[in-house]
């Protein structure tokens, strides 16, 4: 369908921009990792709880985009995307560079959390546009470019991190300066979508109609439980795959970043047959099964293996799932909302996939008990995420199939 006379459509600018600035939140947590010995050797002679402080600092954003995100889907449904995105990436890239010029630990916690705040209105934005500017069609491609441009970002900002550490206990804190270019490209490229009631007039669409839809709560209560349960599951190796290499034996972090090289490009191959799949028309809710079977097989070998060449063979099936994992939820979670609601539906799904984040350390922890191993935890987490995924994919599919029916 041809877009009404006189209204814009997005294209390579749009699409650019959108991979760019969904990227930043990836740089708040992949740029500190290189610098946490150095922050923590910086404040311990004045501060003895830095050794503590120090990591939960990296992912203070986290807890602070889980809580925000809610009320800027709020803002973003109620005064538009544009204004919103403009004043929440400019002030990240200036609230990012803060800790620059501070000498207090405190100061640059409470910065870090601030810049959460920018991070939770960037994200609920960014995914809302990526609906409001393209199709089903449109979307699967800018997220499968997202899904493969990111990691490769990644590593380029984890070599400047490295070389601004070696530079500078803080000088890490300047790479967060790269959003003020990223600023200018939106004032350039970036515009306010049609608003659904412009759209409905020109295709002569009823007001009445449309306005006694009403809230779907189910569908963004739906949307709040999956996301959680598969963000609980995609943390688990992120955050403790260390932990099970030590029980392995392998405790040398050159050792393992050379081994672990290879398989930690298969988020690529995730991020690809995310792709195949909606190019062959796959349901959402079998995309979801076959995303959470991936992570969780991983992760059950990753339980199981007795050596690294099972540890090697699980990261390979849990670095598919986690390519696949970000762009088939925020795919299936903007095809659920109409367009009034969007913003609401994407701070649901914002805040619950960084409140998994969060949380998914402390469940862990719980599971593991002071006895307990971390493979064993990998192995129940495993089993959970197969288990879940065949639920989820019954449960939507039965949901889908009652408002088939209905319709």
């Amino acid at each position: 369908m041809q877009a009404p006379s006189g209204q814009r459509t997005a294209g390579l600018p749009q699409g650019i921009t959108v991979i760019l600035t969904a990227f930043l939140p990836i740089l708040a947590i992949v740029s500190m990792f290189p610098a946490v010995g150095a922050i923590i050797g910086h404040f311990m002679p004045t501060d003895p709880s830095a050794a503590t402080k120090v990591p939960s600092m990296v992912t203070a954003p986290g807890l602070a985009i889980s809580i925000i995100a809610l009320f800027a889907g709020v803002l973003v449904d109620k005064y538009g995307r544009r204004k919103l995105l403009l004043v929440s990436t400019f002030f990240y890239g200036i609230v990012g560079a803060i800790p620059f010029f501070l000498e207090d630990l405190d100061q640059i916690y409470a910065s870090r959390l601030a810049l959460g705040v920018c991070e939770a209105a960037i994200l609920t934005t960014i995914n809302t546009l990526i609906a409001d500017y393209w199709d089903e069609n449109g979307r699967r491609r800018w997220l499968t470019l997202q899904g493969i441009v990111g990691p490769g970002l990644s590593s380029v900002m984890i070599f400047f991190a490295g070389s601004l550490v070696a530079w500078k206990w803080n000088g890490i804190f300047l790479l967060y300066l790269v959003a003020i270019p990223i600023f200018f490209a939106m004032l350039k490229w970036m515009y306010e979508p049609e608003s659904d009631a412009t759209v409905r007039r020109n295709l002569g669409m009823d007001e009445a109609s449309v306005a006694a839809s009403g809230f779907p709560w189910a569908k963004i209560v739906g949307i709040g439980v999956v996301t959680l349960f598969t963000s609980l599951i995609y943390y688990v190796f992120i955050v403790n795959g260390s932990l099970v290499w030590q029980e392995l034996g392998v405790t040398d972090p050159a050792s393992i970043g050379q081994i672990t090289a290879l398989p930690s490009l298969f988020v690529l191959a995730g991020a690809v047959i995310f792709w195949v799949l909606g190019r062959k028309g796959m349901a959402s809710h079998w995309q979801i099964a076959i995303m959470l079977g991936f992570l969780g097989s991983g992760l059950a070998l990753m339980g199981l293996t007795t050596g690294w060449q099972g540890m090697v063979a699980g990261m390979v099936l849990q670095q598919t799932g986690a390519g696949m994992a970000i762009p088939v939820l925020i795919a299936w979670a903007q095809n659920q909302m109409p367009r009034e609601h969007r913003g609401r539906g994407m701070g649901v799904w914002t805040s619950t996939f960084f409140f998994g984040q969060f949380a998914s350390p402390l469940v862990l922890g719980l599971i593991r008990g002071p006895e307990g191993t971390t493979q064993s935890v990998f192995l129940i987490a495993g089993i959970a995420a197969m288990v879940g995924g065949v639920l989820v994919a019954l449960l939507l599919r039965s949901t889908r199939a009652g408002e088939g029916a209905a319709a």
